[in-house]
């Protein structure tokens, strides 16, 4: 456990790691060129390790440098069957493209997730491989969800994928097309959610030199016969993680400068600038930093659908503001790392904040929060919302604060920087 100890005038500069988004699916395309890739500034956390260490087991040689490089020797699609089973934690994002590039394998991959991946969606994903001629299935035990997939090569063809699920179910197909047989069309059907996910995937594939085309989020389309090159990629801090720090400054009245860090990224997380200028803060937007000016905080009303990591950052500095914050549209965030609708209800109110919710939304009355035991039903994005409410009020503990490995295995540290004495 860890208390949280209250800062006055708060006055920081900052610098934020590279994209957890950017650098699986980075990880992902370089593995399929044919040669070495250099990946500049990658993610090192709990969820991009998983999906590391799953292509080391697909026959992909890969070096994490000490100076913040991977070095990554791709194989041109041309994938190995792992010898044993491929575990990803509780990583979704690992789950759900390692299932879509087993695919690419001719043999039998087994992929195992824990416990809380059981209550992830996955079938979308499995039926969309089915109709694209592979054989794949899962099912649990008591502790885990497996993922089998068998396949003697990827057909590819035309299939639709339920836009309501998740995101990662299309970039997952995406990215291993130009590896199919017939190319891959994709049709949405429904609203998608989580829309700059898709525009991360289709940027981060144009980088490596394949183009998609597309119709808005409603059809893509990949053909055969054109592969990645390899690359040497740069990758842009992660805006969801720098969120953090934005919130900070808005609570405290301070002021917080994040450097390198692309004001207009295509990283939907970066929306939170506009929503803490909404809220009233100022914001200064540079070639490649931001600062953020807190100033009194008033509640909003915002469609979350697109943004949901932002959510619990959100709540939580909601809770610092004058009037009702209503976030709707959020009902897939009952299927991540915990149910973050009953995780946020819940610790909210037992900082003394009215707090309403229902299957997809959740409202905020702000006022005055006081300092508790936060628990963080082991979800990084819990533990590193509440621990900034601690910067503002004292008697904030954050419970099994190692959770923040899964993405920001920094954070206790860059936390720290913000006090003058250290």
């Amino acid at each position: 456990m860890i208390e949280i100890k209250p800062i006055k005038n708060l006055d920081a500069i900052i610098q934020i790691p590279g994209s957890k988004s950017y650098t699986h699916r980075a990880l992902i395309i370089s593995s399929l060129a044919d040669g070495e890739s250099t990946l500049l500034n990658p993610l090192k956390s709990e969820d991009t390790y998983y999906t590391s260490d799953a292509l080391k087991k697909f026959g992909i040689p890969i070096l994490w440098s000490d100076d913040n490089k991977a070095y990554i020797y791709g194989s041109g699609g041309r994938l190995l069957p792992p010898r044993e089973r491929v575990y990803v934690g509780n990583s979704g994002t690992s789950m759900r493209f390692l299932t879509a590039m087993s695919s690419l394998i001719k043999g039998k991959v087994l992929l195992e997730g824990n416990y809380r991946m059981k209550k992830r969606p996955m079938i979308g994903l499995i039926e969309c491989l089915k109709t694209l001629g592979v054989d794949a299935y899962a099912w649990e035990d008591e502790n885990s969800l497996l993922i089998c997939v068998e396949s003697n090569g990827l057909k590819g063809g035309y299939t639709q994928a339920r836009g309501k699920e998740s995101s990662q179910f299309i970039s997952a197909l995406l990215m291993i097309a130009p590896y199919s047989e017939k190319g891959i069309e994709i049709e949405v059907k429904g609203e998608s959610i989580s829309k700059p996910y898709l525009d991360i995937t289709i940027d981060t594939m144009s980088s490596f030199g394949i183009n998609v085309l597309r119709e808005g989020y409603k059809y893509f389309s990949v053909p055969s016969g054109l592969f990645y090159k390899p690359q040497k990629y740069l990758i842009e801090a992660d805006a969801s993680n720098a969120s953090y720090f934005f919130s900070a400054a808005a609570i405290t009245c301070g002021k917080v400068r994040v450097e390198k860090i692309n004001p207009y990224s295509l990283q939907g997380d970066i929306r939170f600038l506009k929503i803490l200028e909404e809220m009233g803060c100022n914001v200064i937007r540079g070639a490649n930093w931001v600062e953020i000016r807190g100033k009194e905080l008033r509640g909003i009303e915002i469609d979350m659908s697109d943004t949901p990591d932002l959510v619990p950052t959100l709540a939580v500095t909601a809770s610092f503001a004058q009037g009702k914050t209503t976030i709707k549209n959020i009902g897939h965030l009952r299927f991540k790392e915990s149910d973050r609708i009953e995780a946020l209800t819940n610790e909210l109110k037992k900082m003394g904040i009215r707090v309403q919710s229902g299957q997809d939304w959740l409202t905020i009355e702000g006022g005055s929060p006081k300092g508790i035991e936060i628990e963080t039903y082991n979800d990084h994005r819990i533990a590193m919302s509440f621990a900034i409410a601690g910067l503002k009020v004292s008697g904030v503990k954050i419970t099994r604060e190692d959770c923040v490995n899964k993405s920001f295995p920094q954070f206790w540290e860059k936390l720290k920087t913000l006090y003058t004495e250290y």
